[in-house]
């Protein structure tokens, strides 16, 4: 009962709270872009699937590690949470800048986040791990598609995306050093399609 209230909390912090950061928010020190409404508006529709994803990332990792067997396999599972959290952070922080809104939905991508970490937990630590492993990647990818359409102009978002992409990149790698497996073909595309429908209706919703 009591591992049941804490990692209720956990989804309750991660949903509804402000995230907070131990790092300083990459780029907080440049000024800002003289963007224009349809710019900014962009923006904020892009730190919100980049937020969207961190949440999501925070179900994963959760679920992930409830039914890791592996001390070291979790104790990496809350490293990635911990530095996801700063991502939540930045991304929140952004958003408020360029005068959006997080993602209505957050709930509903956590549940369903939440519900996959488990399913990749049971499967055992060297899949589970697979499983990070492929996510980082295809955040990655995800990522360095963000910094191909931002506004040339807008540094402070650049940066941030760019120090984000740098830890997705090293969760993989720390996943593939503790044995990930490589996931089958199949499961990777329809990871990719999930991912596809999440980032096309946060950027709205």
């Amino acid at each position: 009962m009591d591992q049941l209230i804490v990692e209720f909390d956990k989804a309750l912090r991660t949903i509804f709270a402000p995230a907070r950061s131990v790092r300083p928010v990459p780029g907080g020190d440049l000024p800002d872009a003289p963007l224009s409404d349809t710019e900014r508006e962009h923006v904020a529709g892009l730190m919100r699937v980049n937020h969207c994803g961190e949440i999501c990332a925070q179900a994963l990792y959760q679920g992930q590690a409830i039914l890791s067997q592996d001390a070291s396999v979790r104790r990496e599972l809350a490293r990635a949470s911990n530095e996801e959290t700063e991502h939540l952070a930045w991304t929140e922080q952004r958003i408020a800048e360029l005068g959006g809104r997080k993602s209505l939905l957050n709930p509903l991508w956590y549940g369903g986040s939440l519900a996959l970490g488990l399913l990749a937990g049971k499967l055992g630590d060297r899949w589970n791990l697979g499983f990070l492993a492929e996510t980082e990647r295809q955040v990655e990818a995800h990522l360095s598609g963000h910094l191909e359409r931002l506004p040339a102009e807008d540094q402070k978002s650049r940066e941030i995306i760019e120090q984000m992409k740098t830890d997705e990149a090293r969760h993989a790698d720390t996943a593939i050093g503790l044995g990930a497996r490589e996931l089958p073909a199949p499961v990777k595309v329809a990871m990719k399609f999930m991912s596809r429908v999440m980032t096309t209706t946060a950027y709205r919703v």
